[in-house]
């Protein structure tokens, strides 16, 4: 594992993303929020699309988990779901690239075990993280070669429906991280700096921070209903 991804370890992971429907989407803000979570301590940046993760390039140099989150009809996956999102992000290589790692079929009803073959065979030397929603999903990732999981997807999916990754001191990210050989990254509603350091304390690789430091809208909607 390269040196910048090295660096990772214990510390901070910013995800900078903003989708179209969203104020703040646009690759040039995107790559200036980059600057920001660099400036405050960041040691790396999860974002979404080449574009976006080509601007943050040229202006930060930190490791970069790279996905492609785009809507299919026939699927439910919508993190780096096809081939097609792999070769974008490839023409900018990200570190790493993250993918949707849950029991949902792919687009064209490609199973996970099939895809992740394909763009291991094709992509041999390129690391790989796995967004997943339970604990089984996460081991399953670990089995195939993932060389890092996380519970990204916990709450999002069906299966994983009124979960919490910060329920019981962390109870998902312990009992993965008690049988996983591969490294793992916090993710998900990690959304206090008291989470971030507790989930590096319990054995994380690294953790990853989104919304509360880069969606404005969503913050200000806490107080907002604070106070209404």
């Amino acid at each position: 594992m390269n040196e910048k991804v090295e660096a990772l370890k214990g510390k901070l992971i910013v995800s900078c993303q903003a989708l179209p429907q969203e104020p703040l989407h646009s690759s040039f803000i995107m790559g200036r929020m980059a600057v920001a979570a660099k400036e405050g301590g960041a040691v790396g940046i999860r974002a979404n699309t080449k574009e976006d993760i080509a601007e943050i390039q040229s202006l930060v140099d930190l490791p970069i988990i790279g996905i492609v989150k785009r809507d299919y009809a026939d699927s439910k996956v919508y993190i780096t779901p096809t081939m097609k999102e792999i070769e974008e992000l490839m023409e900018v290589k990200p570190e790493i690239i993250a993918m949707d790692a849950t029991g949902a079929l792919r687009p064209g009803g490609v199973t996970l075990d099939d895809f992740f073959r394909e763009v291991k065979e094709k992509y041999p030397d390129q690391l790989f993280m796995a967004d997943c929603s339970t604990v089984e999903e996460a081991l399953h990732a670990d089995e195939l070669g993932f060389d890092f999981v996380s519970p990204t997807m916990v709450g999002y999916t069906e299966q994983s429906k009124g979960l919490k990754i910060a329920e019981d001191d962390f109870a998902i990210i312990r009992q993965i991280l008690e049988k996983a050989k591969h490294r793992v990254i916090a993710e998900g509603n990690i959304n206090t700096p008291e989470k971030a350091k507790r989930v590096i304390e319990l054995g994380c690789f690294s953790v990853v921070v989104g919304s509360i430091i880069t969606r404005p809208q969503l913050i200000t909607k806490a107080f907002a209903e604070a106070l209404d």
